[in-house]
C-alpha cells in the first residue's frame, strides 16, 4: 500500500511535467502571438488591425488569442512593455561600465546605434503613443516604461559623476533632456526614413547635452 508520501510524489511526478509543458507551450504561444502582432502592427498601423489578422500572422485561432490576451489593447500594451523594458535594458547595457568614469562619446554612440536601428519598433511606438493620449488610463500604464528608461540614465550619469552644463541641473533632468531629444530626431526619422542622418544628429544633440560648451574633452 503506497504511504501518502509515495502518494504525494506520484501525482508530483504525473503532474508537475505535464503542468511545465502547458506553461511552454503557452509562453511559446504567447511569444508567437506578439512577435505576428509586431510585423502586423508595423506594416499597417494598430487602429487598422484585427484580431483575425494577428492569429492569421502567428498561425493560432481566436481561441489561442483568448486565452492569452483578453483584448488587442491587452496585446498591443504587453507588446510595448517588451519591446520597452527590451530598449531600456540595451540602454543600460550600452552606459555599464567596470569603472565609475564614463566616456561620454563612446556611450553616446553606443546609445544611439541602440536607439535608432528599429524602424519597425518607432512606428509601433508613436502608434502606441497616440493611442495612449487619448485614453488617460492607457497613459498612466506607459509612464513608468517611458521612466525606467530615463531611470536607466540618470543612475549611470549619477554613478559617473559625469560634470553636466548648469541648466540641465541634475542627471534626473538631463535623462529627461536625453529622452526629448530621442524623441525628436525620430520623428524626423519616421518621415525621412535615414537612419544614418537620425543617427549622427542624435550624436551630436547628445553630446551637447552632456558635455560642457558641446566638447566632450571639456572638464
Amino acid at each position: 500500500m503506497a504511504t501518502a508520501r509515495t502518494e504525494h510524489t506520484e501525482r508530483r511526478g504525473g503532474t508537475e511535467p505535464g503542468a511545465r509543458r502547458v506553461t511552454r507551450r503557452r509562453s511559446e504561444t504567447r511569444a508567437r502571438l506578439l512577435d505576428a502582432a509586431f510585423t502586423v502592427f508595423a506594416a499597417k498601423g494598430f487602429g487598422r488591425v484585427s484580431i483575425e489578422e494577428v492569429c492569421d500572422a502567428a498561425g493560432y485561432s481566436r481561441g489561442a488569442f483568448y486565452s492569452n490576451f483578453a483584448s488587442l489593447d491587452e496585446l498591443f500594451f504587453a507588446l510595448y512593455r517588451q519591446r520597452a523594458d527590451l530598449i531600456a535594458g540595451q540602454v543600460a547595457d550600452a552606459l555599464a561600465g567596470d569603472t565609475a568614469a564614463l566616456d561620454v562619446p563612446a556611450s553616446v554612440d553606443r546609445v544611439s546605434e541602440v536607439l535608432l536601428l528599429d524602424l519597425d519598433w518607432l512606428q509601433v511606438k508613436t502608434d502606441f503613443l497616440t493611442h495612449a493620449a487619448r485614453e488617460p488610463e492607457v497613459a498612466r500604464t506607459l509612464l513608468p516604461h517611458r521612466a525606467r528608461l530615463r531611470g536607466a540614465i540618470a543612475e549611470r550619469l549619477d554613478r559617473a559623476r559625469t560634470p553636466l552644463p548648469a541648466v540641465l541641473g541634475d542627471a534626473g533632468a538631463a535623462a529627461h533632456a536625453v529622452v526629448a531629444a530621442y524623441d525628436g530626431v525620430t520623428t524626423q526619422l519616421l518621415l525621412d526614413k535615414d537612419v544614418d542622418h537620425a543617427r549622427a544628429w542624435l550624436k551630436q544633440l547628445l553630446t551637447a547635452l552632456l558635455t560642457r560648451d558641446g566638447d566632450p574633452r571639456s572638464p
